[in-house]
């Protein structure tokens, strides 16, 4: 048989080695023995390299002594033939190893085993450079270009079986691992086709619903109930053997592209707690809420008394004194005057809860129309300038642009003069009331700012509750101003907020929508 021949038939069979799974050593064996039968007079090592260290890897004809002595060789420049190879990735032919300079740290040894060349060849793989391949003549030698050629072709073979041994043994240690984190887990499990169809389960998934999963269609095992943070995540029911209704996690994500795994969460105990436990929390709601009604109802009572009471004895005390006394005509008119204010003052108070009632009840009845702002700010800051002459506070205007809201002009001046109102009896003597408008786009914001005392973090949340006066008792006003002004600016399509500041005073500001005329 020709050279060509005998190399093409041992590649075939140690291809077929590779195939068949037949372990490193012995391929690599194959392969060293394969270049000693078509070269006479050598011995063959392959050594693989391990970190920064060649190890024994095949050694066929080589004395096992001196296998073993080299064995865990550093690499390294000075290192050898084999350790200078795979440190520099190139081939290395020490010719006479008593004269090579990369040898003189293994002469002794070569000598003892009279080893007089070493030709050594990197093997590279898929992640650089695996191992080495060396050819050892017990004389000086130079390889020839038909072993060089050789060499080539046996390297590039030692290259695929080590990467192919290290696939394999990955793929294995990856299977291992899989089984182990598939079937021992604590978590049911299964593996489904891309379709939904379940061909696998572990052991926690037969525990926890006792029943053969294999072949059915998870949409038909669990019944979605609600979605989580991710879309491969939801909620869902399913039926155990026993006819429990279990409250599961499940967890899909995809196995490359030809497979789903799924990860279910018995979740049924956490989701009863949270029931009971929301259960409790909702009962405990409705009571307090019950009472605050019940407190609501009874702060209402004694506040709407304690304000109807002061016009009601001015009606009662004037009324006997137009009864008792022959008063004079000046005297009669004033008593008069007294009485029709304090009617007044009641009828507008009930007119506020009224108010309120319908707007609690959404049956408020509004006239929307195109109304400029200009206007109505000026009416009502004339109609409460007595009220500020009285208290000692000054109003200022900044007017903006001319505007048309879409409100209901009684309405608009009901809540402008409320919160006017308020700024102005709630200031400080000297303090100032400045009022202010801009418009933009297809609104108009108007500001109330005043110079008070402002008022506590604490008390901002109860500001919108009706009738209560946030603890000022000896305060004018029944607690409705606020309350009434938001319902009102709500009601026209705007809002209303508040800002305050304990010592710098108060600012209300109304957003309302502009009319077609804006």
């Amino acid at each position: 048989m020709s050279f060509d021949h005998a190399l093409l038939a041992r590649q075939t069979e140690i291809l077929e080695q590779i195939a068949a799974g037949v372990p490193l050593s012995g391929v690599l064996t194959g392969i060293a023995s394969t270049f000693e039968e078509l070269v006479p007079g050598c011995s063959c090592s392959v050594l693989l390299l391990d970190g920064g260290t060649l190890r024994h890897g095949a050694a066929p004809s080589l004395p096992r002594a001196y296998s073993s002595a080299i064995d865990g060789l550093p690499i390294g420049e000075s290192a050898g033939s084999c350790g200078a190879a795979a440190f520099t990735g190139r081939p290395v032919v020490a010719v006479d190893v008593r004269l090579d300079p990369r040898w003189e740290r293994y002469r002794t040894l070569a000598d003892r085993f009279g080893l007089r060349s070493c030709w050594s060849t990197p093997i590279s793989g898929r992640d650089g450079v695996t191992g080495t391949f060396a050819v050892y003549h017990r004389r000086p030698h130079e390889p020839t270009d038909r072993e060089t050629r050789l060499v080539e072709r046996l390297t590039h073979l030692a290259s695929v079986a080590i990467d192919h041994d290290g696939l394999l043994g990955a793929l294995t240690e990856s299977e291992e691992r899989f089984r182990r984190a598939f079937e021992d887990n604590a978590v049911g499990m299964a593996l489904a086709t891309l379709d939904g169809r379940i061909t696998r389960v572990n052991r926690a998934m037969r525990a926890l619903l006792g029943v053969d999963l294999i072949g059915a269609c998870l949409d038909d095992v669990f019944t979605r109930t609600a979605s989580g943070s991710r879309p491969d995540a939801y909620e869902a029911t399913a039926e155990a053997a026993d006819g429990r209704r279990l409250d599961l996690a499940v967890a899909v994500s995809p196995i490359q592209d030809h497979a789903l795994s799924v990860n279910v969460l018995d979740i049924t105990g956490r989701r009863a707690a949270e029931r009971e436990r929301r259960r409790r929390v909702e009962a405990e709601l409705a009571q307090h809420a019950a009472e605050a009604a019940n407190r609501a109802k009874t702060d209402f009572v004694s506040a709407l008394g304690h304000e109807l009471r002061t016009p009601l004895q001015a009606i009662t005390g004037f009324t006997e004194l137009l009864g008792t006394l022959d008063l004079d005509r000046d005297r009669r008119s004033a008593a008069l005057g007294h009485i029709t204010a304090a009617a007044g003052h009641i009828l507008a108070m009930v007119d506020d809860v009224l108010d309120v009632a319908r707007i609690e009840a959404n049956v408020l009845p509004l006239t929307v129309t195109a109304v400029p702002l200009g206007p109505v700010v000026t009416e009502v800051l004339a109609m409460l300038d007595p009220l500020a002459t009285a208290e000692r506070v000054g109003l200022s205007l900044t007017a903006g642009p001319p505007v048309e809201l879409a409100a209901d002009q009684r309405r608009l001046r009901q809540v402008l003069l409320n919160l006017v109102g308020n700024a102005i009896r709630y200031n400080r003597a000297d303090g100032t009331v400045a009022i202010a408008w801009t418009a933009s786009g297809e609104q108009a914001e108007i500001t109330i700012r005043d110079t008070g005392p402002g008022i506590g973090a604490e008390y901002l949340d109860r500001l919108f509750v009706p009738f209560d006066r946030l603890g000022a008792d000896s305060e004018e006003g029944v607690g409705l101003g606020l309350p009434l002004a938001r319902g009102l600016t709500e009601a026209m399509g705007g809002t209303l907020g508040v800002h305050s500041e304990l010592g710098r005073g108060t600012t209300v500001t109304v957003t309302l929508p502009a009319g077609p005329g804006r």
